[in-house]
């Protein structure tokens, strides 16, 4: 009996299957399967479990952290490969999105985003601003590329392949680009290097660099993560929240009333009301994830990549319904939700948590006074003390930071600071 083989699928060529470094070793997996095999195994990536979306990790068992965020915004990504290829047109049998490229994409789509979610991100960028900023999705790529499976013999990075690391990239403008100090969407400078990976090395045209044209030149598959994350976290945050008692229709009626709700708006806050009275919100809001991936289209482009790959060839459209639809409840969620107390209590709370480990660190690892403690991972301060800049031990103090979980930098935290805290079985 002959052994059947998947047809070849012309969408990729060699250009988007090189790894960064090079030297991978190939097995029975498409080097694609092995970007998504490597990020799943990876610590950071076990760390989502236990890092905030919304609601602070652990404070409500059954909502969504940052690792179920990642599987649901994967899940919709596939989902759009399939239809996609469903309806024929540009995509056939040899000729489409690599569903597996996709899913990696999306699954490591938030693994720089520190604890405390956007507050501990918004944290980080105050603390980083003139050391070279913190970005999540910047953070993302430095991990993909340094520090992920990092060990003290000279691994840094995963060695993943240019279409993951540019399905990554949402922003391409580096933190020096900006006229002023940007507090977000953009690469660090030392990132320039990975950038001119992922785009083969080509001249990027003077045009690309005024404004945020740059930032907008985003591949397919970074287009479809970048959709599939609107789509999870414009309804998913809308389920939660009501969950959580933070939607109610009490609460929600007052706001819509200050909003001048067009008919398009009020027939969907008409349908959320009628979800939420009749106990079936999640089976209408999984109806609209439906709607939003039948929303996609494909269509072709030109600009300067577009000779090198069909990732550049080709970009996603979504209809301006759904377009619209997401941003009503992104609206509703920021209004509603990011703004109450309880999550405003959260921000205080990241502020204060992070102002106080940063100076902790930056006091006995960098200015290093007449008594200096050990507070950090041995490996850890071995790092920082390696470095020969401020800048570049301010990098390794915000790593650590960033890569810890809630529960990891509140226990850290309590530690240094709860006099009461610090029992043999508080250590871990």
């Amino acid at each position: 009996m002959s052994k059947r083989f998947p047809m070849p699928n012309r969408f990729y060529n060699a250009f988007d299957c090189e790894s960064l470094g090079g030297g991978r070793k190939r097995d029975y997996r498409t080097p694609f399967q092995m970007d998504r095999d490597r990020i799943i195994h990876a610590h950071a990536f076990r760390k989502l479990q236990s890092k905030t979306q919304v609601f602070l990790s652990g404070e409500y068992d059954f909502y969504r952290t940052r690792l179920t965020h990642s599987m649901e915004v994967a899940q919709i990504g596939r989902s759009i490969c399939a239809y996609l290829r469903s309806r024929g047109g540009p995509m056939r049998d040899d000729f489409h999105l690599d569903s597996d490229l996709v899913e990696a994409v999306c699954l490591a789509h938030d693994l720089g985003h520190p604890p405390f979610g956007h507050s501990g991100e918004r944290t980080l960028q105050e603390l980083m601003v003139k050391w070279g900023g913190f970005e999540g999705n910047a953070q993302t790529l430095h991990l993909l590329t340094e520090t992920i499976y990092q060990n003290e013999t000279g691994v840094r990075g995963m060695a993943a392949t240019r279409a993951l690391l540019d399905g990554v990239l949402k922003y391409k403008k580096l933190f020096r680009e900006f006229p002023a100090p940007p507090t977000n969407h953009f690469l660090y400078d030392p990132q320039e290097r990975h950038r001119a990976f992922v785009l083969g090395d080509a001249t990027i045209p003077a045009e690309f660099h005024a404004g945020e044209k740059l930032n907008a030149l985003k591949s397919v598959e970074c287009q479809i993560m970048d959709w599939s994350d609107d789509a999870a976290y414009s309804l998913n945050d809308i389920v939660d929240g009501v969950k959580a008692g933070f939607l109610s229709i009490e609460r929600i009626e007052p706001w819509a009333a200050g909003q001048a709700l067009d008919a398009e708006s009020q027939r969907w806050l008409d349908e959320l009301f009628a979800a939420i009275r009749g106990d079936r919100l999640e089976s209408v809001f999984a109806q609209k994830i439906g709607g939003f991936i039948t929303a996609c289209r494909l269509r072709e482009r030109t600009n300067f990549m577009s000779a090198q790959t069909n990732r550049y060839r080709f970009e996603l459209v979504v209809t301006p319904a759904a377009e619209r639809e997401a941003a009503f409840y992104k609206r509703m969620a920021n209004d509603i939700i990011f703004e109450s107390p309880q999550l405003q209590q959260m921000e205080h709370k990241a502020r204060r948590v992070l102002f106080e480990l940063w100076d902790s660190c930056w006091r006995n690892y960098v200015e290093k006074g007449p008594r200096v403690i050990n507070i950090l991972p041995p490996r850890v301060g071995r790092l920082i003390n390696t470095e020969n800049t401020a800048a570049g031990k301010a990098r390794q103090i915000c790593d650590w930071l960033a890569g810890l979980t809630d529960g990891m930098i509140v226990r850290t935290y309590q530690r240094l600071f709860d006099p009461e805290f610090g029992s043999i079985r508080d250590l871990s």
